[in-house]
């Protein structure tokens, strides 16, 4: 690992990220043999969405295309669209494969990677998001709007097009997520269910917070404003933050104030990995209710 890169900011990965694709892609495929097996009424569906397809862009492209389509907007016209901006750019395939890696490491509910690939609306909603970005920075932006109200319907999940996410994201649960236009999450950042990333009214411009590498953020949590949030940071459930808060520090409250550490007391690197949303209570600080 290169000096002054810590494990919070490298999204996690092989040599090779077309080597991890395809190991990931061949445990899927092994798991949705044995789900068939195991649970005939399931056979046909995990054939269609997964045993059917040569790769893992056109199982996901297959699969969001089915799950977002409308009346007048067709599956097949989604199918194509997905398909052709994950295999026109491999930073989206190496992020949904990092995704992927992230939640089944993380979520001890996640029993496999096809169950996050099939059932997880927080994985879901984060690929589709970034091919509606990707749209966005392509000047195509009543598509990428189009694509958004969509998510939103379906996943309950709504992230403005123009907002930026890293590598190594989990939305865990996902219900209830907001995140605004030009808000900026970084890599291996775990966000629960009903967190806003938003503004303060109705000021333009830079206006969303950003959020540092390796950051847990809790359930129900609010951040609103241009702030930063620091690398390896924890924003407490139920929070509302309207400050910068420094890297690897533990916000908490409403409105939020930091948590001062004990003395000789062992600051995580990493929470948004590790999912430790409570130990700042009894082993870090002197917090109390």
């Amino acid at each position: 690992m290169p000096v002054g890169e810590s494990r919070c900011s490298s999204p996690p990965r092989a040599a090779d990220p077309d080597e991890e694709a395809s190991w990931v892609w061949g445990e899927i495929k092994a798991e949705a043999r044995r789900d068939a097996e195991s649970e005939p009424a399931l056979a046909s569906y995990l054939y269609s969405t997964i045993l059917s397809h040569s790769t893992l862009d056109r199982s996901l492209a297959f699969h969001l295309g089915n799950k977002l389509c409308s009346s007048t907007l067709l599956s097949t016209l989604l199918y194509d669209l997905f398909l052709n901006t994950f295999s026109g750019d491999p930073d989206l395939r190496s992020a949904a494969v990092a995704d992927l890696r992230a939640t089944r490491s993380r979520d001890p509910a996640c029993v496999s990677f096809s169950h996050c690939l099939l059932n997880y609306k927080g994985f879901l909603a984060c690929q589709a998001h970034r091919v509606a970005h990707k749209l966005w920075t392509q000047s195509r932006k009543p598509l990428a709007l189009a694509l958004q109200s969509r998510i939103s319907d379906v996943f309950a999940v709504d992230i403005h097009p123009g907002a930026k996410l890293g590598k190594g994201i989990l939305f865990d649960h996902a219900t209830g997520v907001v995140v605004g236009e030009t808000a900026v999450i970084g890599n291996n950042v775990s966000i629960l269910h009903h967190v806003t990333l938003g503004g303060t009214g109705k000021a333009g411009g830079d206006r969303h917070p950003k959020i540092g590498d390796g950051v847990l953020i809790g359930a129900g949590a609010t951040i609103l404003g241009n702030v930063k949030i620091g690398g390896g940071a924890k924003i407490g459930a139920g929070s509302v933050v309207l400050i910068n808060v420094p890297p690897r520090a533990t916000a908490v409250g409403n409105p939020a104030k930091l948590v001062e550490e004990k003395e000789g007391s062992k600051v995580e690197e990493c929470p948004g990995m590790s999912m430790d949303h409570t130990s700042f209570i009894s082993d870090w600080s002197d917090y109390s209710i």
